[in-house]
């Protein structure tokens, strides 16, 4: 199964590579787009939760790096709870 995986910039302008088990991901998100935090959350969350439900169809369990890998986004996301506008851009794939 191919590894994705894909960068962001987040609203403090700080920049992270996330991990993702299958190219799904591009499915969701697009290099040099913008989206608002809860549809940035969205579209990650169901991405990384179908490519963890691929590698389960393969191999007969979930991916945990896929879901810890959306755990720390989400943790991430928090940080930015109380800014309104708050946005996430997605810079690169590779």
């Amino acid at each position: 199964m191919p590894v994705m995986h894909f960068q962001v910039r987040w609203p403090d302008q700080s920049e992270h590579w996330c991990y993702s088990p299958s190219v799904v991901v591009q499915d969701f998100l697009a290099v040099g787009q913008t989206y608002p935090m809860d549809e940035f959350l969205a579209r990650t969350r169901e991405a990384l939760n179908i490519a963890s439900e691929r590698v389960r169809a393969k191999y007969g369990f979930a991916c945990s790096q896929a879901l810890d890998q959306l755990a720390e986004i989400e943790l991430r996301a928090r940080s930015f709870k109380d800014q309104a506008d708050a946005q996430v851009a997605v810079l690169a794939f590779g």
